[in-house]
């Protein structure tokens, strides 16, 4: 496990803990999410790492309009503590712990070309047979797969594309 990781746990774990306190887990989650895509940008890395950078500024620039002030109290510890870097870190714990607590298995279906949406229902509920929670699906398009798909959930990945079945066959027949 990376140090970012470990150092970004104990802010994700604080910050669902208050997210759930307020009943605001979706807004933290949409407030987190601004905050890390503009926290990955390379000018405002190069900003947030600057030492004279004035905690509030900081503040300012990565709160969304709307942004609650436990939310932005939560940036300014980070930003005191010099941990605004580990917002993509902080923002992706967040997001499993939420997961988690509202039974939700996130899945990638990467597939050769675009599934129809009646395969990916077909997918969805197999996956929910499978895991017994809530299945979101994220799909993404890889033509080097050939045909078939890979699904990514967790733990657990399933590869039923070609490529992944020529692989498999090529190293059974060279052994």
């Amino acid at each position: 496990m990376t140090q970012a990781l470990t150092l970004a746990r104990p802010y994700a774990r604080a910050a669902f803990a208050l997210s759930r306190e307020g009943g605001r887990t979706a807004a933290w989650s949409q407030a987190l999410a601004f905050a890390s895509r503009v926290a990955a940008d390379p000018q405002a890395q190069a900003l947030l790492g600057h030492p004279l950078l004035n905690p509030a500024d900081a503040v300012g620039l990565l709160a969304p309009d709307g942004a609650d002030e436990a939310f932005t109290r939560f940036l300014g510890l980070l930003a005191d503590n010099r941990r605004l870097v580990l917002l993509p870190e902080i923002t992706g714990q967040f997001e499993e712990l939420r997961a988690e607590a509202e039974r939700v298995v996130k899945a990638k279906v990467t597939a050769a070309s675009e599934l129809p949406s009646s395969e990916l229902d077909a997918i969805k509920a197999a996956l929910k047979k499978r895991f017994g929670r809530e299945v979101e699906i994220e799909t993404a398009v890889d033509a080097s797969l050939i045909g078939g798909a890979v699904i990514d959930a967790g733990d657990v990945v399933i590869d039923g594309s070609l490529k992944g079945k020529l692989e498999r066959l090529q190293s059974t027949l060279s052994q």
